[in-house]
């Protein structure tokens, strides 16, 4: 063994450009990034890796970094046994993903910041994730750890290298799919997940039973198919029960819009206060879905356009001069190094901003009131503004009281110091968001978010394009922060934008949105497609990742096998070509078994499965304000798997392509394979999808 470093004995995260790699750049531990350089000291140095993994507004990610990774003692602990590597999951989430499987494999739970010991080649052995600075609630403390596997590593090589084996066959394992003989994802997975999902649902409060709650959108987006599906009342309300539970409670930022990562309770109160782009993007999607059934409900409508007001007031990256700006990934939880200290109140502080606002005294009592801020608040001394006592809807007076209320909170509240924020653009995590913007612009009348998703389009398309690939795809890069563009696009990267170009395309009635999807769906089957008909997360010319694994089940966003599953089914819808067909159905072929043993955990797949089998295109021919009607109308449906089209932009083999533009606007629905006669109003309309997709 060479004992001699092949990199300086220093901190190595300076020039980085990773918001959470920069938060460890001071700290007095030997990092390095996960490069080939840092694997490759380990490799020559024989030494173990100590892999951290987190997310820049991760809260236990800061807590073990100011407890473990600021201290001396401990930095020189590390620094002396192992190769200290800390990555970005945001920025390297394949990496994040093999080795959080290896942690669950280990019978461990996950969570960030995970931390994992690897031999020298990579291999992980043994981990867990927050470790405290001394041994606390039945947890060694992060020192004992240190010490610990230094010790194994050591000592007991054998016990290590069998750890490894084991792990990495396992990891492997994953990689495979899972058919079912003679079967594909279908009508028997979708009723039993949806049997499973409504067993485990709180009906009180909403989400699935016990606490944490987390937001799981991809569940209950698969619940609101099964509702357009069957008629079945009970998977709409437990979808309708959970969103107004949310939409109230303190995991919504009343002040200022948008919706925590998760609520520590199970009643949706106490959140961890970070917000992701993910869950937003997420939830606008499911709120656009209740109000185009309820267009009436107020509720919808408003914290859509909240959530909305907070995207594009804190959540737009560096705008290019070019009329495109990406969506940033993150809000920290923590300001002042204490979490939610920017998003909470006291009773006094909000008294006295409100009159200083000109409110009334019962007025103030009133605003107080409506958001349970209270003397002693209701968290740790303070209050969370949170409406879950809220029945039925205010009226016009009170409404606009609390509307001023909020303003005058909101411009107090941007007066403090600002929680940190995260401003790389993540491919996926956009085109989620720019897919959600397509669809509630037209719910909720609001034509200028068409234009905020075009422009975080372009910026996807132009800023993070990496080129053609050799079957004539495009490839995308996976991030991009300040000019500075990071790692290769992967599976979902694809998959996600190629979504996010059908949702413009029926937006807008664009069909060249539909070029961009093609080439990315292409850039899916040259870089990342196996024989088994399922695609893997890396490419294939990835050369720094353990083993090359699958992204098949949802998590808090869904896998990049379901999203293009799901893109693929309204492709064959937009253009006939029964080539997507196929490859939709080769994904939830290849993951059949896996979904008949535990098909919630396959929530993107089985979606997929129904758009592919109940889905339609509408084809709109005329000009003029009836066909922006029409328009409207078919993009407003609360229906999953409708794309629109303009008549004469289809291709030869779309069932459509014979509808010719007519001076009077009308349109057709296309399903399975034919298309319906003529209806020229949005009622009409309506009837004529809801009877195409069988309801």
């Amino acid at each position: 063994m060479n004992d001699a470093p092949r990199l300086p004995a220093a901190n190595l995260l300076a020039n980085e450009t990773s918001p959470y790699l920069l938060q460890h750049a001071d700290n007095p531990v030997h990092w390095r990034p996960w490069n080939d350089a840092a694997l490759e000291e380990a490799r020559t140095t024989g030494r173990p890796i100590l892999l951290s993994v987190g997310y820049a507004a991760c809260h236990w990610c800061h807590v073990m970094a100011h407890e473990s990774f600021e201290d001396e003692a401990t930095a020189a602990a590390m620094n002396a046994h192992f190769v200290n590597i800390k990555v970005d999951r945001e920025e390297r989430p394949d990496i994040d993903a093999i080795y959080m499987q290896a942690l669950h494999l280990l019978g461990e739970q996950g969570g960030w910041p995970l931390t994992m010991f690897l031999t020298p080649d990579a291999r992980p052995f043994w981990g867990g994730t927050y470790f405290p600075p001394e041994p606390r609630w039945g947890r060694p403390s992060f020192r004992q750890v240190l010490t610990g596997i230094a010790r194994a590593f050591a000592e007991e090589s054998d016990k290590v290298a069998q750890n490894a084996a084991s792990l990495k066959a396992a990891l492997e394992a994953m990689g495979t799919s899972k058919p079912h003989e003679g079967g594909t994802i279908g009508t028997a997975h979708l009723e039993a997940a949806r049997a499973a999902l409504l067993r485990g649902m709180d009906m009180k409060e909403g989400g699935l039973q016990g606490a944490p709650k987390f937001p799981q959108p991809s569940l209950f987006r698969l619940l609101w198919t099964e509702w357009r599906r069957t008629g079945e009342r009970s998977a709409r309300d437990a979808v309708e029960l959970t969103l107004r539970k949310m939409a109230q409670g303190g995991i919504y930022d009343h002040i200022g819009g948008g919706f925590a990562r998760y609520s520590t309770d199970a009643v949706w109160l106490v959140p961890h206060f970070e917000k992701m782009l993910y869950d937003n993007a997420q939830l606008v999607d499911l709120l656009s879905l209740l109000a185009a059934e309820e267009p009436e409900n107020a509720l919808w409508r408003a914290r859509a356009e909240e959530t909305v007001a907070w995207l594009a007031r804190e959540m737009i990256a560096e705008d290019q001069g070019d009329g495109s700006a990406g969506f940033a990934s993150t809000q920290d939880a923590d300001s002042e190094g204490h979490e939610g200290r920017f998003a909470v109140w006291s009773a006094e502080e909000a008294a006295q901003v409100l009159a200083d606002a000109g409110l009334e005294r019962h007025e103030i009592e009133t605003v107080l009131a409506a958001y349970d801020i209270r003397p002693g608040g209701n968290w740790e001394g303070h209050a969370i503004p949170n409406r879950s006592h809220q029945e039925g809807e205010d009226d016009e007076a009170t409404a606009a009281l609390l509307a001023r209320a909020r303003a005058a909170l909101l411009a107090q509240r941007q007066k403090r110091v600002q929680p940190g924020r995260d401003d790389k653009v993540l491919a996926d995590w956009n085109g989620l968001m720019i897919a959600a913007l397509a669809r509630a612009a037209h719910v909720f009348g609001r034509p200028e978010w068409i234009d905020m998703a075009a422009r975080a389009f372009r910026f996807v398309a132009t800023h993070m394009d990496a080129g053609e690939t050799k079957g004539g795809g495009r490839r995308l890069l996976h991030s991009w922060r300040r000019g500075v563009r990071g790692p290769a696009g992967m599976l979902a990267d694809h998959a996600a934008m190629a979504r996010a170009a059908i949702a413009l395309a029926s937006a807008t009635g664009d069909a060249a949105y539909l070029d961009h999807a093609r080439g990315w769906i292409g850039a899916c089957h040259a870089l990342f497609g196996d024989a088994d008909g399922a695609f893997f997360t890396t490419a294939e010319d990835a050369k720094d990742v353990l083993v090359r694994a699958k992204d098949v089940t949802d998590g808090a966003v869904p896998s990049g096998n379901g999203i293009l599953a799901e893109a693929c089914a309204m492709m064959f819808h937009a253009t006939g070509d029964m080539a997507f067909r196929a490859t939709a159905e080769a994904i939830l072929a290849a993951y059949a078994g896996g979904a008949a043993e535990q098909p919630w955990s396959f929530a993107g797949m089985l979606i997929a499965s129904d758009m592919l089998n109940r889905g339609a295109a509408v084809v709109i021919a005329g000009e003029g304000q009836e066909e922006a009607a029409l328009l409207r109308t078919a993009n407003a449906t609360p229906e999953l798997g409708v794309v629109t089209l303009r008549a004469g932009a289809l291709p030869a083999g779309h069932p459509g392509a014979t509808v010719s533009a007519t001076a009077s606007a009308t349109a057709h629905v296309c399903s399975r394979g034919v298309c319906g006669l003529p209806v020229a109003t949005p009622t009409a309309l309506r009837e004529a999808i809801a009877a195409a997709m069988g309801r």
